[in-house]
């Protein structure tokens, strides 16, 4: 047993070291220095959905029905995962129009509806009540169990005997806490930073706790996760059943409404709408929030089924299955560890109050109480000249009912359930939320009486069959009516309504509720007319994302700049009436008219601290005049949304042609090397033909004017004109083989012949031109003929072609050429090697392009020999023409013999029909 007096004061201490952590945040906000401007703070505040609930009921679910405690979290990471545009979209909206709470979101979107805000409020209550209940219990069972262990005998509670009651009074000092640090500021849509950095410190306390604990029960009480589930298996007869997915409530149904209840409770519930979109400062911190959330959900559940099997093993002196957390290290006979899992579940369930009651109260003060006394003209409301004392105590007093509700409902009806079945009994009700926000936010038919008869339906069908039974099981009435139903009813059974039966209570409540509820609200949207101003919070909503969305000012009413500041100075100060309306403040007797800028942003200013629809109320009580009409609205809707359309277009347009035009700048230079080139390449073949022309000419004048000439010398004289004779017929005849391959007119006539046959007759064409200069030519050929089809013609003047480049680029001093042909796979290789300076690698491809082997020729002209007159540069372009034509490949590449040029030559073997009528002939 432990000291009450050392657990209190522990429990106080960690209060007040939450008070410092708050005050800390707050003074860094007003320092502009914010501690909330981090996706880890935000995403570990997003964690305030694990509760007490979380931190001790999880693991009582894990040892009575299995494997289903992890619906709870399986839902809120799809969420997470998946829904995060809806989020944003939620986000980006909230923060368009200075949304509060979840009440004034639903309100906002249907024609900011007081209405519809009342609705909602009062539902969130109800559904709410038996949440903070639960966290109450939580704390009231873990301080009995600790203080008082091994006796876990509890109290029961009664209203006689609250203020002994230790809850009691924790809830009236966390409602103090509340409001030191929620209710400092007057704009409920300004962040609660002290809060929210308080929250995220609660968030890696719970874990860091819940952590121990599981450790402590995996690896010190038992050697390991494998030893844990071995003497599991032997001491729990029927463990497979126990923890089969065939425990799950409802099977399928059980697992599939599980599910979906807690992936809506996630969106809907007060306090996840207050941190995953009021407190939201960049919508861009859900990147990591979409993960790292997911990620501490994953964490806090790691040890929750080691903790449900070591409790179970430990018999009955562990107690009820959802004290396991804290009566495991009890039992064990440690004393700091219980402390810390006290401490974490401390953390876990005043998290959890302080963003629930901050929301509700902001609802209880925008829906419900101030509109009323705006209403009231008895209290002449309009002649007070400063209302933000009253506007800030009507919020504090109503987090002080809220937490006494609560704490009502814990010790009337609370004892009654388990945490789990109470934390479910209101996610069913928040649920009732979800058609008219989620449909809202995408389909502009939904209507204000659809959404209204929508969630009253909902909620009386969630009361009937959930919140009721409760009270009969709570023996508050006779239980009667569940088995057999109202009046002998059987088809109003709260369990099984309308005859469906065999469902578990929660997904049975689930599925009527949300059926009447989106059948009502599409029902009536369908037949029903909307007003102008939810005709246009319609579209503002549906098009959120969109940048026409943003809210412009729509009234074109009259009011004096006075009445306008008088307005806003009642409600929220002087100070704050300057910031927003930009001017002085101005004297009585100023009747100057308010521009429609001035009006929406003071009904912008109202709607952050009292809600949309009061600030609607408020406007017009001092606008004379009517709100711009709805066509001229959505006219102007229409004109930006075509305008800003056609704008993305233009950018998109202008993008293509900025495109295209890079495009035809490349081109345009790529043309203008090419036309150069060209250039280069008629004065190249001009030059070529002149040279043979003007030899023939001068030689052929010479023999004509000169009657007395040697035999000797006039034959030498024949031999030279013969001879470029010879090379102009050459040159003329690369120049039509080019035009042929280019235009694609060069005819071939592939025959079946022997490769090296055509080797053979090549080299001798060249013999007379290596014995010029000497090279010496070693041939490596096959023994065997190698087949192929091919023109022999044209083959013969690539290798011609080839041979000749060798020979010119041959080493000056002992020249040597090596020509080797090899079979490859299902073709013939030909290298045909010099022992020259090579070719380097960047200029391997380039060589085949002529324009570029004309530059090359005019950088060797210098040290090309005399006697061996210089290509054209076409050899080589016309050379992979034709071998291309053929089927086959022809590179560039460094020899492997001496490391000079080698040109490889690839073409595919004959086919082995041709092969075998070749051999067949050539036998005959």
């Amino acid at each position: 047993m432990r000291s009450s007096a050392i657990v209190l004061i522990v429990a106080f201490s960690y209060l007040a070291l939450l008070f410092v952590i708050a005050a800390w945040g707050d003074r860094r906000a007003e320092q502009r220095r914010s501690l909330v401007n981090s996706p880890t703070i935000y995403s570990l505040s997003i964690a305030v959905y694990c509760t007490a609930w979380t931190f001790y009921g999880s693991v009582g679910r894990a040892a009575t029905t299995g494997p289903s405690f992890l619906l709870i979290y399986l839902g809120p990471t799809l969420a997470m995962l998946c829904g995060w545009m809806l989020i944003r979209k939620m986000i980006r909206i909230a923060r368009a129009q200075r949304i509060t709470s979840i009440a004034d979101f639903i309100s906002a979107r249907y024609g900011k509806s007081g209405a519809i805000g009342a609705l909602v409020a009062l539902i969130a209550i109800i559904a709410i009540m038996p949440y903070i209940a639960l966290q109450l219990k939580a704390i009231t069972v873990s301080y009995a169990i600790l203080t008082q262990y091994p006796d876990q005998s509890q109290p029961q509670l009664s209203l006689s005997g609250f203020l002994q009651d230790k809850a009691f009074w924790v809830a009236l000092v966390l409602s103090v806490f509340i409001i030191l640090f929620g209710t400092r500021h007057l704009d409920a849509s300004e962040r609660h930073e002290g809060m929210v950095t308080a929250i995220a410190f609660e968030s890696i306390v719970k874990l860091c706790a819940f952590l121990a604990v599981g450790a402590f029960a995996t690896f010190i009480l038992y050697d390991g996760p494998m030893d844990l589930v071995t003497q599991a298996a032997l001491l729990i007869p029927d463990i497979s059943h126990r923890f089969g997915l065939d425990q799950v409530p409802g099977g399928a149904l059980g697992w599939f409404g599980t599910l979906i209840l807690a992936l809506l409770a996630f969106i809907t519930l007060p306090r996840q709408f207050q941190v995953l979109v009021v407190e939201n400062v960049n919508e861009q911190h859900l990147r990591r929030a979409s993960w790292l959330f997911p990620l501490y959900l994953l964490l806090i559940n790691l040890f929750v089924i080691p903790i449900a099997l070591a409790g179970l093993m430990g018999g009955t002196s562990t107690g009820e299955p959802d004290n396991f957390v804290l009566t495991l290290p009890l039992a064990a006979g440690l004393d700091w560890l219980p402390l810390l899992v006290f401490i974490g579940g401390l953390s876990a369930a005043t998290s959890m109050m302080i963003v629930e009651t901050i929301a509700l109260s902001t609802m209880v003060s925008n829906q419900l109480v101030m509109p009323l006394l705006i209403r009231l003209p008895s209290l002449h409301l309009d002649k007070r000249h400063d209302l933000s004392g009253w506007l800030l105590g009507i919020r504090r007093i109503a987090i002080i009912l809220i937490l006494i509700l609560g704490y009502l409902y814990h010790a009337l009806i609370g004892e009654a359930y388990s945490l789990v079945t109470i934390g479910l009994v209101s996610f069913a009700a928040a649920a009732q939320f979800a058609p008219s926000l989620l449909l809202g936010l995408y389909w502009k038919g939904a209507c204000r009486s659809g959404a209204a008869a929508g969630m009253i339906a909902g909620i009386l069908v969630w009361g009937w069959t959930l919140l009721i039974p409760g009270f009969a099981l709570s023996g508050w009435l006779d239980t009667g009516f569940i088995d057999k139903g109202p009046f002998d009813l059987g088809w109003l059974r709260p369990y099984a309504l309308f005859g469906l039966e065999g469902w578990d209570i929660y997904t049975h409540a689930l599925f009527w509720s949300l059926l009447l509820n989106l059948g009502l609200l599409v029902g009536l949207s369908l037949f029903s007319r909307q007003s102008g101003l939810e005709q246009t919070q319609a579209a503002l909503f549906t098009n959120a994302l969109r940048p026409e969305a943003a809210q412009a000012a729509i009234w074109q009413g009259h009011a004096s700049r006075y009445e306008l500041f008088m307005l806003l100075s009642r409600y929220l100060g002087d100070g704050a009436s300057i910031r927003l309306l930009g001017h002085t403040r101005p004297k009585q007797d100023d009747d100057s008219p308010a521009t429609p800028e001035m009006i929406a942003a003071a009904e912008h200013g109202l709607t952050g601290a009292l809600g949309s629809a009061t600030a609607r109320i408020l406007i017009n009580s001092v606008v004379r005049g009517e709100a711009l009409e709805m066509s001229s609205i959505l006219s102007i809707l229409d004109t930006t949304s075509q305008a800003l359309e056609y704008n993305r277009r233009l950018e998109q347009k202008s993008s293509e042609l900025a495109r295209i035009g890079e495009e035809l700048r490349s081109a345009n230079e790529r043309l203008r090397e090419l036309d150069r080139l060209k250039d280069e390449f008629v004065a190249m073949v001009s030059h070529e033909l002149r040279t043979p022309l003007t030899s023939i000419r001068a030689f052929a004048e010479i023999l004509r004017d000169t009657g007395q000439i040697p035999d000797e010398k006039r034959a030498h004289f024949i031999d030279i004109i013969v001879r470029e004779s010879e090379r102009l017929s050459r040159l003329i005849e690369e120049i039509l083989d080019m035009a042929r391959l280019e235009s694609g007119r060069m005819t071939l006539k592939p025959t079946r012949c022997n490769f090296n046959e055509v080797i053979h007759h090549s080299v001798e064409a060249v013999t007379r031109l290596n014995e010029e200069r000497g090279v010496e030519l070693e041939l490596k050929l096959p023994a065997q003929p190698c087949w192929i089809v091919a023109d022999p013609d044209r083959l013969q003047q690539v290798l011609i072609n080839l041979l000749g480049n060798a020979n010119k680029f041959a080493a000056h001093d002992q020249p040597r050429v090596l020509l080797t042909l090899t079979p490859y796979k299902r073709s013939y290789r030909l290298a045909v090697e010099d022992n020259g300076p090579g070719i380097a690698e960047a200029e391997r491809e380039r060589v085949f392009e002529k324009f570029h082997q004309i530059e090359q020729a005019r950088e060797q002209q210098h040290r090309t020999p005399a006697s061996h007159p210089r290509g054209t540069g076409l050899g080589l372009p016309i050379s992979r023409g034709i071998i291309n034509h053929l089927g086959g490949r022809l590179w560039a590449d460094r020899g492997e013999q001496w490391g000079g040029a080698c040109f490889i030559l690839e073409l595919p073997q004959a086919p082995e029909q041709v092969q075998r009528e070749a051999v067949e002939s050539q036998a005959g």
